[in-house]
Order: C-alpha cells, then structure tokens, then sequence
C-alpha cells in the first residue's frame, strides 16, 4: 500500500498443527501429528484501495501464480520475516464499491519445507 504497510487491521494470524489421516478398508481411521512443525496463516483485509495500490496486488498475485508461486513476507504483527509463503487460492475476489475505492481479502500460507 501506498503507506508501506502490509495490511489493515483487524489481521488475523493462525497457527495449525497439521494432521494425517489413515483410512483402513473397514472404514476405521488413524490420526496422527504429521510433523512438530506448525504452519502459520494470516488474513489480511484490505479495505478502500486505490486503483494504484490494487493493481500492486493484483501484480503480486499474477506472479506468484495464486497457490503455484512463492514469495517471502514479513508479517505485519510481529514484523519477522518468513520466506517461503504463497496465497492459499488461485484466485482473487475483488469488491469494487466505486471508481477509486475496492477491498479484497487474500490469505497467505507459509509453506512447509
């Protein structure tokens, strides 16, 4: 954005612990911890967007190709710098409420290595 910041508030970061599941003939399951590592999300709402800063975001996405892509970015709560993170869809939902004046909501993934 035009102000160098991230995002706007409120943001939301979740941390998930990501489980495997098994799934015998029977129809029984097992669960388990897939690995110690967590992954973390944020939800970054982006409200009264210029058509300059939108075109910024849609360039972003264009070239990290939706989930394809990665990129690094600094989270804007805590500002630490995670490297390897892409957008959890491939694609971008827009609201235009007027000429200079739109919203999207992008979720961003760190990716595990």
């Amino acid at each position: 954005m035009k102000t160098g910041a991230v995002a706007q508030y409120p943001t939301v970061r979740e941390q998930r612990r990501e489980a495997a599941v098994l799934r015998f003939v029977d129809g029984s399951e097992q669960r388990y911890r897939d690995s110690g590592n967590t992954t973390r999300r944020w939800m970054i709402r982006l409200d009264q967007l210029d058509e300059e800063e939108l075109a910024a975001i849609e360039r972003l996405f264009d070239e990290a190709q939706g989930r394809a892509g990665s990129f690094a970015f600094k989270d804007p709560l805590d500002g630490s710098v995670y490297e390897n993170c892409s957008f959890d869809e491939d694609e971008l939902t827009i609201a235009r409420r007027d000429e200079d004046q739109s919203a999207t909501v992008v979720i961003v993934r760190e990716n595990r290595n």
